[in-house]
């Protein structure tokens, strides 16, 4: 059994979600503790009288039910499309906790920040118009992405995401998640820890950086992917069919030899 499964950015209630694919996910993990990193359900998508709600969706809350049933503990860190959530940050639900943010202890003593993300959103948003444009040519090329994998399901072809595919090729998306990815470990570093755990900006990455651990989870949108941490403390990255992405070995832990009796004199 894993330690924990860290997922985040399922959108549930929005057309681009790949519900079918999480709740399939979800039916084959076992772990002690599962993180929702936020965005889980996108409220703000459903506020916009787009919502989606089909029979796939209502699996993947059956499923977060069987675990919670199982004996696995749910922490839901919302984010900022279901930032109406954090008003019950701090209470322990029947189901789960609710929190702003939570440091995960890993079975190798690193302690990682766990955090949606959208708190660095001064730091490495442009904002204005820019931005506005940013959110709608990005919605346009998840319309297409999806359309892309409809065919390729047809033809019997693995899931390929086309939005990551265009992201990599941007320059200034490159900058914006480098961007991200500092203001992370600039924070953890001020709180004296050893890494953080996000989403929000749908590209999953699990990396070493200046000693610290920079892992983000990725999403249920784009790239299909969660995070977890093994039972020895190491963490791999993981696409939804369970094939590992990355991974970051568990950091070895020295244990003192065993004391041993001082020769006697002769």
């Amino acid at each position: 059994m894993n330690r924990a499964i860290f997922v985040s950015d399922v959108h549930l209630g929005s057309t681009h979600c790949h519900a079918a694919e999480f709740a399939d996910f979800l039916g084959r993990v076992q772990c002690r503790q599962l993180y929702l990193v936020g965005d889980i359900v996108d409220l703000w998508w459903m506020a916009q009288r787009r919502a989606r709600w089909d029979a796939a969706h209502q699996r993947v809350v059956e499923a977060l039910h069987a675990l919670a049933r199982s004996g696995t503990e749910l922490i839901y860190v919302p984010g900022n499309h279901d930032r109406a959530a954090r008003r019950f940050c701090g209470l322990m639900l029947p189901a789960m906790q609710v929190r702003r943010r939570v440091i995960h202890t890993t079975a190798d003593g690193r302690r990682l920040l766990v955090v949606h993300g959208d708190d660095y959103d001064a730091v490495t948003h442009f904002g204005g118009l820019q931005e506005r444009f940013g959110d709608w040519l990005y919605y346009r090329i998840l319309t297409g992405n999806k359309l892309v994998n409809r065919l390729r399901r047809r033809l019997g072809l693995r899931y390929w995401s086309l939005a990551e595919y265009l992201k990599r090729k941007s320059a200034a998306a490159e900058r914006y998640i480098a961007r991200f990815v500092q203001a992370g470990l600039d924070d953890v570093r001020r709180r004296g820890l050893d890494g953080i755990v996000c989403g929000h900006i749908h590209r999953a990455a699990l990396i070493r950086q200046d000693g610290l651990v920079y892992a983000n989870d990725g999403d249920w949108v784009e790239s299909l992917t969660a995070l977890c941490e093994t039972a020895d403390g190491t963490l791999q990255l993981l696409a939804h069919t369970g094939q590992v992405l990355g991974e970051v070995p568990a950091r070895l832990r020295l244990v003192p030899e065993p004391e041993r009796p001082l020769p006697r004199a002769a």
